[in-house]
């Protein structure tokens, strides 16, 4: 027989998006090198650009050519709409452990550095909405590691909250602030081991162990 819980506590559960439910890096970094090359600016690698993954848009121009954040800024939210959808793609089994949580009763919320506007088109492009109940993004309030932007998708979800999934660092560590249980998977932007410094709850692969840890709640 399935295990059951009650309705009374919290049920809200939190995820990253790019990276996390998303496979969305190369379209990201692709977009954030075009403005480089587009400016005339000398491109920085790859690497150093994947490793700022997760921090704003502003913050990660500025390690490389801080005189021209607000054009590069620009350069990429034009660039990036029209691109998003070249090579990004849910990552194997997420919209199943999506639809799973919301039948079992859980609240589902997006909790991203990207602008809220951009992170809500960009879920709804890849058909990924209605598996969804709240989308929120960082709009002029502290970014992760603050957990400013999990306080407010709780807040939406009108619930307390139960996990933190994300694939950096940043993740884990808004979570921990926000008093959630904290879980990294390891196909995104940070390494495990880098992950691991971070000391979260569960540290897997993929999401299946999320669903060993959350029963169907009872009505």
């Amino acid at each position: 027989m399935e295990r059951r819980v009650s309705t009374d506590g919290p049920r809200g559960i939190l995820f990253d998006l790019d990276g996390t439910l998303v496979d969305s890096l190369p379209d990201i970094i692709a977009s954030f090198l075009h403005g480089f090359a587009h400016l005339g600016l000398p491109v920085p690698p790859i690497a150093e650009v994947r490793a700022l993954i997760g921090q704003p848009l502003d913050v990660m121009y500025t390690q490389f050519a801080p005189d021209h954040v607000p054009l590069l800024c620009a350069t990429y939210r034009e660039h990036y709409p029209l691109n998003f959808l070249n090579h990004s793609r849910p990552f194997r089994g997420v919209e199943r452990v999506l639809r799973t949580l919301r039948e079992r009763g859980y609240l589902l919320a997006v909790a991203t550095t990207k602008r809220s506007d951009m992170a809500r088109r960009f879920v709804d492009a890849l058909g990924m909405g209605d598996l969804l109940h709240h989308v929120q993004g960082t709009d002029g309030f502290p970014h992760k590691p603050a957990p400013d932007v999990l306080h407010r998708a709780l807040a939406a979800l009108g619930t307390g909250g139960l996990w933190m999934v994300g694939d950096t660092t940043l993740d884990l560590r808004a979570g921990q602030a926000a008093g959630l249980r904290t879980y990294a998977v390891t196909w995104g932007t940070h390494s495990q081991e880098e992950l691991a410094l971070a000391t979260p709850d569960e540290l897997q692969p993929d999401l299946e162990r999320l669903l060993a840890h959350l029963p169907s709640l009872s009505g």
